[in-house]
C-alpha cells in the first residue's frame, strides 16, 4: 500500500533483532519443560557481551527502550529476527546448528517459546513490527506444522531458514527433495523464507585459527543454502517461493550469479573440461533468472558497493536494513549512513528502498506508519544532503570503513 508523498521518508528496517530474556522465555515455555529449563538455565553462561550488559541487552525486548532508540534514529517499522538465546540452545540463536536427535524435543520446545514470545511482542506494536518465526528441519511433518502455526499466528516476517552446515549429518541437506512438501507449504501459504547472514558455518573446533577462519568463510557458508536450493531446482519447482537474503553482503551477488550462470550453461552443453553431463544434470534457466523470479535482498547497513547491487534487480526487490541493536549496524547514525551512501539517489527509488519494498514483501501498512514517519522520519532534503563530516565516535561499520573518502 502506498500513501501520499510527504516531506519525510518512511524507514522500515528489513533487518533488526529481538528476543526475550530467560525469565520471560520460561513464561512462554511448555510447562512440561520447566524443570529441565531451570536445570539448564542454572548451568548456562552467556558468552555474548551485548546480552550480558544490562543497558545493552534490554534493547532486545524492552518496548520503551527500543522505541526510543528506533524512533530517534528515524525507523518506524522493523522486520524482527531472533537475537537472544532461547531455552536449551547451546549459544547465540543464529550460530547454533540443527539440534541432534537427542536434543530435538527440548530445542523445538525452546523455539516454540520464542515464537510465542515473538507473537506477543509484535502484538504490542502491530503496525511497526513484523516478526520472523523459527522452525527446524529434523522432521518434515513438524516443520510443516510449525511454519503453518507461524503463519496462522500473524508473524508477517515469515520464517528463518535453518541452514545445514557441511559437518551436519543428522539432518538432510537442503538440496534433498524430501523437503519438497515443506517448500510447497511455504509457497502455498505465501510465507517469506529468510536466509540471514551468520548461519551455516561448520564447527571449527577450539583452535587459535578459529576466529580468523570463521570470519573469513562466514559469507561463503552463509550463501551455500541459496546456492544449494537454486542448483537443486527448488526455485524451478516452486516459482512462487519468496526468498529473502539478509545481511549477506549484497555486493558479491552479481559475481556469484555470473559464476552460477556459467556453470549452468556449461552443464547444459554437456561438459566442463573432462567432466561430462546429461540433460538431467542441468536446469532449464539461468541462476540470474531464478534470482529475479524468487529473491529479495535485505541490504543491512549497505555500503556503496552493496547499494550498487540494486542495479541488477527489479525495482521492488532491494530493501534497506539497520541491524539494530547490533554494534556493526547503523544506529544511532542511520541518517548519516544514508546520506553517505544514497544522497544522490532519486526520491522515488529511495522511498522504495527505505520502506515501500519491505512493506510490500512483509505486509506493513504504510498508511498506519505515516503519522510516525511524519513525526520521526528523516526528511527528503536531509537524506539528499551529502555527508561531509563524520559524527563523533561513529559506530557504524559503513562510516568507519569509508571515512570521508566516500563522501561528497
Amino acid at each position: 500500500m502506498t500513501v501520499a508523498t510527504s516531506e519525510h521518508y518512511t524507514l522500515i528496517s528489513a533487518d533488526t533483532h529481538a528476543g526475550a530474556n530467560h525469565e520471560t522465555y520460561r513464561a512462554f515455555l511448555d510447562p512440561a519443560y520447566h524443570d529441565d529449563f531451570d536445570a539448564w538455565r542454572a548451568k548456562y553462561k552467556n558468552p555474548w557481551k551485548d546480552l550480558r550488559d544490562t543497558d545493552l541487552r534490554v534493547r532486545s525486548w524492552d518496548d520503551d527502550r527500543r522505541d526510543a532508540d528506533q524512533l530517534a534514529d528515524g525507523v518506524v517499522g522493523e522486520v524482527l529476527y531472533p537475537n537472544t538465546v532461547p531455552p536449551f540452545y547451546p549459544g547465540f540463536v543464529l550460530f547454533a546448528g540443527p539440534p541432534k536427535p537427542e536434543d530435538y524435543a527440548h530445542r523445538r520446545a525452546g523455539i516454540h517459546a520464542h515464537n510465542r514470545w515473538m507473537v506477543d511482542f509484535c502484538s504490542r506494536k502491530p503496525a511497526q513490527r513484523a516478526g520472523v518465526g523459527q522452525f527446524f528441519l529434523n522432521d518434515i511433518d513438524d516443520a510443516i506444522a510449525d511454519v503453518t502455526w507461524i503463519k496462522e499466528n500473524g508473524l508477517r516476517g515469515g520464517v528463518l531458514l535453518p541452514t545445514v552446515a557441511p559437518d551436519v549429518t543428522w539432518v538432510k541437506p537442503l538440496y534433498d527433495p524430501v523437503y519438497d512438501p515443506l517448500w510447497a507449504t511455504l509457497q502455498d501459504l505465501d510465507i517469506v523464507i529468510n536466509l540471514h547472514g551468520g548461519t551455516g558455518s561448520p564447527n571449527y573446533g577450539k583452535y587459535p585459527a578459529t576466529p580468523l577462519l570463521l570470519i573469513s568463510e562466514i559469507g561463503f557458508y552463509g550463501m551455500r543454502a541459496f546456492v544449494h536450493m537454486l542448483l537443486s531446482g527448488v526455485f524451478e519447482r516452486f516459482p512462487r517461493l519468496k526468498f529473502a537474503i539478509t545481511e549477506m553482503g549484497a555486493a558479491g551477488m552479481p559475481d556469484l550469479l555470473q559464476r552460477l550462470d556459467t556453470v549452468i550453461a556449461n552443464v547444459r552443453k554437456g561438459e566442463i573440461g573432462e567432466l561430462k553431463y546429461t540433460a538431467e544434470d542441468g536446469l532449464p534457466r539461468s541462476a540470474t533468472e531464478y534470482f529475479h523470479q524468487n529473491v529479495w535482498i535485505g541490504a543491512s547497513f549497505p555500503g556503496p558497493a552493496d547499494a550498487a547491487c540494486r542495479e541488477i534487480m527489479a525495482p521492488d526487490r532491494f530493501m534497506w536494513g539497520s541491524d539494530y541493536p547490533h554494534d556493526e549496524g547503523t544506529p544511532p547514525f542511520t541518517r548519516e549512513t544514508l546520506r553517505q551512501v544514497f544522497h544522490d539517489v532519486e526520491e522515488a527509488e529511495m522511498r522504495r528502498i527505505l520502506g515501500e519494498n519491505a512493506a510490500k514483501l512483509y505486509d506493513f501498512d504504510l498508511a498506519a506508519l505515516a503519522p510516525l514517519a511524519e513525526q520521526y522520519g528523516p526528511t527528503v532534503a536531509e537524506i539528499h544532503e551529502p555527508l561531509v563530516e563524520l559524527p563523533e565516535n561513529p559506530n557504524s561499520a559503513v562510516l568507519r570503513a569509508a571515512g570521508l573518502a566516500q563522501m561528497g
